[in-house]
């Protein structure tokens, strides 16, 4: 139990640096967006795309101006600035 107690202490300390780190983020996307996050069947692919696009369309998703079957609520789970970090690493992943 301690040792459950003492990893939730280090995630939750960890949150401004998880923030930073939008790779470690995006691998969240993987298993809807696909390999890569180039797209997988009618989910589309992420990577490549401009980080202002990105960021315009999950606060879109978040405040639910742009239908989604699940990305609103995923939106919502993200900070400004996760989403930010997260935009800024797709970004600079290679499209397929």
């Amino acid at each position: 139990m301690r040792v459950l107690i003492a990893a939730a202490l280090l995630i939750a300390a960890s949150g401004p640096a998880l923030a930073a780190d939008g790779r470690l983020l995006a691998q969240a996307c993987l298993g809807c967006h696909g390999p890569d996050n180039a797209g997988a069947s009618s989910t589309p692919g992420i990577a490549g795309r401009p980080a202002a696009e990105l960021v315009a369309q999950m606060n879109a998703f978040r405040a639910n101006e742009r239908p989604g079957t699940i990305m609103g609520r995923i939106a919502r789970g993200y900070s400004d600035a996760e989403i930010a970090a997260v935009a800024a690493h797709l970004a600079t992943e290679a499209r397929r």
